[in-house]
């Protein structure tokens, strides 16, 4: 568990909300606590904590184990609020009128599965006057990291996050957090670079030059290997964006990179998380 030493600002987002939401939302985190379910808050109140940007939001992203949210989502569902597990790979949610609270205990792309470091790492904080835990800076950065949607790319957050917080961060904690996906980290540190050129020696050099000497070893070879489990061409870019690249996967012939044995998605649960992208994307542009 670690010590807070977040950005204070005097505009946070829960200034902005109105006192029935800022009630419901104070409920909501007293009664997980009062059912004794570990949990980690998110979203807005997590990022403002680290960067000084305070967002209003319509949601409360709360963090979880998958074992865990179970017993969270009865817990709300006895205090009056209507449960659902749209993506029960990821994501279930509790509504109470308008409002609603999001049970989130992994990622869309299948990636980041809350587990026991989140917890492990989180900082103590107080959210809407609760004492809570929030989310760890290097969590909070792997998540976002991969988020490279049409209509929603992180990037920014990924930006923010570390022109606050780099000479804090658990550099090799990160590091083995992205695994597989270094190069979705090293694009981020270049383009940090780029963003805040006066701010580039807070990233360490020792982390780009590993990665920079991780990208030069992996340059294109006359004989390139396939991932292991792949049978023809892979397209990592499901991992990033949920529908950009269905016509790389449905007409193209590649593998999709999220999809088992490659990633840790079913096939059912990939479609099912691409589809609800289609069909956003179809609702917010109807002539598309």
């Amino acid at each position: 568990m670690q010590t807070s030493t977040l950005i204070e600002q005097p505009a946070r987002p829960e200034q902005h909300l109105d006192p029935e939401t800022r009630a419901f939302y104070r409920r909501a985190l007293t009664r997980l606590q009062e059912a004794g379910v570990p949990f980690l808050v998110g979203g807005a109140y997590a990022f403002e904590r680290y960067t000084g940007i305070a967002r209003h939001t319509k949601d409360l992203d709360v963090f979880l184990r998958e074992a865990d949210y179970p017993r969270a989502l009865a817990a709300l569902e006895a205090d009056g609020c209507r449960g659902e597990v749209p993506f029960p790979h990821w994501l279930a949610k509790a509504h109470c009128g308008d409002h609603f609270v999001d049970l989130i205990f992994g990622s869309g792309n299948g990636v980041a599965p809350v587990d026991d470091n989140w917890f492990h790492y989180a900082v103590d904080e107080t959210v809407l006057g609760v004492p809570v835990q929030v989310v760890p800076a290097e969590e909070m950065i792997w998540q976002k990291a991969l988020i490279m949607e049409r209509e929603r790319f992180d990037g920014a957050d990924v930006a923010h996050v570390l022109r606050a917080r780099a000479d804090q961060l658990d550099w090799d904690r990160l590091l083995d957090r992205f695994g597989e996906h270094w190069p979705v980290l090293l694009s981020h540190l270049i383009l940090f670079g780029y963003i805040y050129p006066e701010e580039r020696s807070k990233i360490p050099a020792r982390v780009l030059r590993s990665l920079l000497r991780r990208a030069e070893s992996s340059l294109p070879t006359d004989a390139e290997e396939r991932p292991d489990g792949a049978d023809g061409p892979v397209c990592n870019g499901t991992v990033l964006s949920r529908t950009q690249y269905v016509v790389d996967v449905e007409e193209w012939g590649y593998q999709d990179a999220r999809v088992e044995p490659l990633g840790p998605m079913t096939a059912d649960a990939a479609a099912n998380w691409t589809e609800a992208g289609l069909e956003q994307a179809r609702n917010a542009n109807p002539s598309t």
